[in-house]
């Protein structure tokens, strides 16, 4: 086995026990990256000389025998979504090329301060707008299980990087099935927690009630592991949720034995990939195997939830991506003759096909004259989903169900066919408009031997419990041993 084939703890293991050095692990890492990036195109930049004086300051750590964390010198990587001070920002977009930010996101500091090297900013659709990568104004990533294949959006870069053994965990956000839908391609494990219970400060907004940093791993216990360094109250979110952060480790191999599983029938909706089905079933009497009670329920509005979310989520980008006028950072159009010629050759010079959309979508809907037809419904239709979720967690301890629809598509497949794109999130989607948590898990292949995730869904706050069924399943198989044929 390679270094980089090991996972977080399988490292931190070694780290704590002198067998091997933050260091020696951090060269493994960007060793690897030079070795497979350009077939895989995770990275957008590699930050070797900033990880490696991360990794020293590590190892001297743990010789004085004060490690930081127990993740201490662990390298990781970070979408590029997230403020790093003194690295250029781009959210994968060239109307911030060249920025680069004055501070750290919060998650950033938390990890510094926890000693985990930072190797760099990985790839995204363009503002986390987007299912493939494809929207990336710099170029797509690709799945490495099939270079061919996408490895899922927004967050394909973090994905791909963790499924190539390029970083051993990585940091995503998910506004619609940004950190899920990519670990289901990838045969990894992704982490949406509640709304509120991860920073968002810092990091760059598409849809601000929507938007929630998490961890992917290889493992569910490196994804707890990881969100232990994350969670907790932030003063500088005025979002973020003032509740106690629990030990996600302490009760990880508690088993489902007595657990209500609820399995929302409109989940198993006509059109999806038969391969795929089969392989979320097989999951499903896996879990009666090991002694939960399946139950059926009902999430009656998920029907509308692929609407409520296509107006939401680009009303809110219309709001936030305004302050990109080419005045006070990033591209600026310095033949524009008078501001708003500034403004207007910025923008279309700086926003991709897909951002574009989505803010003249957005501004339609909070137009005047149709603020009330569209926003405002949509946001009491959000009222309706999120009593569904109430409702079903009266009969329930958790939901399982899809992650997406279909397996991991071909590059270029949908990309002309934004309806078909934005339908790979269908089962996605309803969880970030109730705000709560949510979890992939690999559960399987189909015959050409692509991921399938498993979608865990659960309470406002109860990470805890969905680490603990989804490790429940993950330590009866060797999906996670699985590595990547790149």
């Amino acid at each position: 086995m390679q270094l980089t084939d090991l996972s977080m703890l399988e490292l931190a293991e070694k780290l704590a026990a002198g067998q091997v050095s933050s260091v020696e692990a951090t060269r493994a890492c960007l060793e690897r990256i030079q070795r497979v990036d350009s077939t895989i195109r995770a990275f957008l930049r590699v930050d070797e000389k900033g990880a490696l004086a991360a990794a020293e300051a590590s190892d001297a750590r743990r010789r004085a025998g004060t490690p930081a964390s127990a993740l201490d010198g662990v390298p990781v990587g970070l979408k590029d979504l997230f403020l790093t001070k003194g690295l250029e920002t781009t959210a994968g977009s060239r109307v911030l090329e060249g920025f680069v930010p004055p501070m750290d996101a919060t998650v950033v500091r938390l990890l510094r301060e926890a000693g985990l090297p930072l190797l760099g900013k990985l790839n995204l659709d363009e503002f986390a707008m987007g299912s493939s990568n494809e929207s990336s104004a710099y170029f797509p990533t690709h799945n490495p299980w099939d270079v061919t294949r996408t490895p899922g959006g927004s967050s394909g870069g973090s994905a791909a990087a963790v499924a190539a053994r390029e970083v051993y965990g990585a940091l995503g956000t998910d506004t619609g099935g940004s950190i899920r839908q990519p670990a289901a391609f990838t045969n990894t494990v992704g982490l949406k927690p509640t709304y509120g219970r991860v920073s968002r400060y810092g990091v760059i907004a598409y849809a601000s009630s929507l938007d929630q940093p998490g961890p992917m791993t290889r493992t569910v216990a490196d994804a707890a592991a990881l969100l232990q360094v994350l969670a907790g109250h932030d003063p500088l979110d005025s979002t973020s949720a003032p509740v106690k952060t629990p030990d996600y480790s302490a009760e990880l191999e508690g088993g489902v034995r007595g657990l209500k599983l609820g399995v929302p029938r409109e989940y198993f909706a006509e059109g999806m990939d038969p391969e795929v089905e089969a392989a979320v079933r097989g999951a499903l009497r896996e879990y009666e195997r090991l002694g939960a009670t399946l139950v059926d329920v009902s999430l009656p509005h998920t029907r509308y939830a692929l609407a409520t979310y296509y107006l939401i989520a680009p009303a809110e980008a219309s709001s936030n991506l305004a302050r990109y006028d080419g005045v006070r950072y990033g591209l600026r159009a310095k033949d524009a003759k008078g501001l708003k010629e500034l403004y207007a050759l910025t923008r279309e010079r700086g926003f991709g096909a897909e951002a574009k959309r989505r803010i003249m979508l957005g501004t339609y809907a909070l137009s005047a004259g149709y603020y009330d037809a569209y926003y405002l419904r949509a946001q009491k239709v959000r009222t309706l989903i999120r009593e569904d979720f109430t409702r079903a967690f009266q009969q329930v301890d958790a939901l399982l169900a899809p992650i997406s629809p279909v397996a991991p598509f071909k590059l270029g497949e949908k990309v002309n066919d934004p309806l078909s794109m934005y339908l790979t999130d269908v089962y996605t989607l309803p969880c970030n408009l109730a705000g709560v948590p949510g979890l992939s898990v690999p559960c399987g292949f189909t015959k050409a031997g692509l991921p399938v995730g498993l979608q865990v869904l659960g309470r406002a706050f109860d990470e805890a419990l969905l680490l603990r069924i989804a490790r429940a399943f993950e330590r009866e198989h060797d999906f996670f041993r699985r590595l990547a044929p790149v």
